[in-house]
């Protein structure tokens, strides 16, 4: 057995005492890291009966065994704990560098516990650990808390922290790292734990060499890699996620006036990663170890949202706070993307509740005593700005409910507002229309999270990837039926490796495939793991997740989609006719997963996998 070492910094914020624990070969051999400890970690600490806001809920902050090495993109951690936007399995991935700093300061990951008596914000250095009033740093925006700590620790060390927004316990809070640059852990609300638990900030430095049990093996496989990777990523480097937006539209995958309409052309060639590249772009940013760089850096220097600067909108802002609210410029979009970054709130969630509360008022569900006189209209950039300061202050009436989220939206008003509220298990759509891919329809439905394009991240496979150790010989036909429960079981296991790992995603459209990254988890940890042993820790991984979830009280009635996926057609564009036949999809999936009908993990199958 290989002698690998995994060290989990455990912090209790009310007694102000620490331990390390040293995770065991086995546990790592079953679990890898990152997500798949994380897991681990919640299930066994976290009882069904705990507040997500309550002291006794834990806020993980887990490393994978190649985070912060030679392996490329392998910059990622995850944050784990029971969501308080949804109740149940909490998980967001972020990139940048905090990760592997936490692993050189001697830890591979960080656990609080607890609930601090005052503001403080946690000092790691070398293994060295201090916890330290964060007096001066409470109300500060996260582009302000990173400089601002900086000079009270090292200007070497990286910086996690939660804006405003977390502070107030908004649940649609995230964590965000590499300051301006605006790297996130949004989903799920966690911010907000960390906003409960009275902690600022988590700032972190070291010189620790991280361990790799055959550096000289693990530089000659990766040798042919790099330079691969940037050929097939060249595009995505070049324009970034943004440089989807053209592409999604086209294919019927955009979302568009609140997931009503089929197409918004124009529109999207207006906010486009090719239109950001020509008018606004600065720069690339790259994550710790990325060859691609796909993040943007951006400046606007004039007209009424200069001064906006660091890190552009993704991707998903463009579709959510563009196509989805119909808004149309570029500058505004990366404006709210600014304010949402500062504030410390998830891009996704914001604009799903936004373009929800545009349509409620058009439809007399919302009036003017909600909006507190603001009248809420498709395409106006002022209404998205000045709702994300509304949601993130938790202020008026409208302000206060949607920064509760989906599940308190949902309740306050039920009936036909149901139809249109674009969320799964509480959490809304990520920019990907489940219309355009049936694999999406199911991902969505069955991801522990809520709705989440990343857990499977099937739709690949159904555009230009193939797997063959996962049984994908060939792009698949995205509005097939038959095989989905196949596709998205496998495909969820594989991201369940991936987020374990940590590596970037990103990784598959460069060509990496399974062989090689448990080759390189070999060389790294010393073990000597199988493509199918590690795709059965990937099993092992969803399964303990889905486990947590039944035990909250979520199962088989919340394996779903909104009535207006189901039954309304986008009527125009690459997904015009589809409706994803969802009930058919699940019977196979559930099939395949060997759970039962309710969507139970039968005994069988718990007996193999634990």
């Amino acid at each position: 057995m290989a002698d690998f070492e995994y060290k989990v910094l455990w912090l209790d914020l009310e007694r102000r005492e620490k331990r390390v624990e040293k995770i065991a070969c086995r546990d790592l051999r079953k679990w890898v890291g990152g997500s798949g400890l994380g897991a681990k970690t919640v299930y066994e600490n976290v009882l069904p009966s705990t507040d997500p806001l309550d002291g006794r809920n834990i806020l993980g902050f887990f490393t994978g065994p190649l985070t912060g090495t030679m392996v490329p993109s392998s910059g990622r951690h995850c944050v784990v704990g029971r969501s308080p936007l949804t109740g149940i399995w909490g998980e967001a991935s972020v990139g940048g560098r905090w990760g592997r700093m936490l692993r050189r300061s001697g830890y591979d990951a960080l656990v609080l516990q607890g609930r601090a008596e005052k503001p403080v914000y946690i000092w790691i250095n070398d293994g060295e650990v201090e916890i330290r009033d964060a007096h001066s740093l409470w109300g500060l925006d996260t582009y302000e808390c990173a400089p601002a700590l900086k000079e009270l620790t090292g200007e070497k060390a990286e910086v996690c922290a939660i804006g405003p927004a977390g502070e107030k316990m908004v649940k649609i809070a995230g964590i965000f790292t590499d300051g301006e640059d605006g790297r996130a852990a949004a989903r799920c609300g966690l911010g907000a734990v960390m906003g409960a638990k009275r902690v600022k900030a988590v700032a972190v430095h070291g010189q620790r060499e991280l361990p790799v049990g055959d550096p000289a093996g693990l530089k000659e496989d990766l040798k042919p890699v790099i330079k691969r990777i940037q050929e097939r990523t060249r595009v995505l480097g070049q324009f970034g996620t943004a440089g989807l937006v053209i592409p999604c539209e086209q294919l019927g995958d955009f979302p568009v006036r609140n997931w009503a309409w089929g197409r918004w052309e124009e529109g999207a060639l207006k906010i486009s990663g090719q239109k950001m590249a020509e008018e606004l772009l600065t720069g690339r940013y790259r994550c710790a170890g990325c060859p691609v760089g796909c993040g943007r850096r951006i400046s606007i220097t004039k007209g009424p949202y200069r001064g906006v600067k660091g890190g552009g909108p993704e991707y998903e802002t463009l579709g959510l706070m563009g196509g989805s609210c119909l808004i149309d410029d570029l500058e505004a979009i990366s404006y709210a993307n600014e304010l949402c970054n500062r504030y410390g709130i998830d891009t996704i969630d914001a604009g799903n509740l936004i373009a929800f509360a545009i349509e409620a008022f058009e439809r007399g569900i919302l009036n003017e005593e909600w909006t507190g006189g603001l009248k809420l209209r498709w395409g106006d950039p002022e209404v998205l700005i000045e709702m994300i300061r509304r949601i993130a202050g938790r202020e008026g009436k409208l302000g206060s409910l949607l920064a509760e989220g989906f599940p308190a939206v949902k309740r306050s008003f039920g009936g036909e507002a149901l139809e249109f509220a674009a969320e799964v298990k509480g959490l809304g759509f990520p920019a990907h229309d489940p219309r355009a891919y049936n694999s999406i329809a199911l991902g969505y439905a069955t991801a522990n999270r809520g709705a989440c394009h990343l857990e499977a991240f099937s739709h690949i496979f159904e555009r230009n990837v193939a797997m063959p150790e996962i049984g994908i010989h060939a792009v698949e036909d995205r509005f097939a039926v038959e095989g989905k429960g196949r596709l998205v079981a496998e495909a969820q296991n594989l991201m369940a490796v991936m987020d374990s790992l940590a590596a970037c995603k990103f990784l598959l459209f460069g060509g990496v495939g399974l062989t090689e990254l448990t080759g390189w988890l070999n060389r790294v940890t010393g073990f000597d793991y199988t493509v199918e042993e590690l795709v059965r820790c990937g099993e092992r991984i969803f399964n303990l997740k889905r486990l947590f979830n039944l035990s909250c009280g979520v199962g088989r009635k919340d394996d779903r989609l909104p009535e207006r996926i189901l039954k309304q057609k986008r009527n125009a564009g690459g997904a015009a006719d589809n409706l994803p036949p969802l009930e058919a999809m699940l019977k196979e999936y559930y099939s395949y997963r060997g759970w039962s009908d309710e969507g139970v993990p039968l005994p069988f199958k718990i007996k193999e996998l634990f």
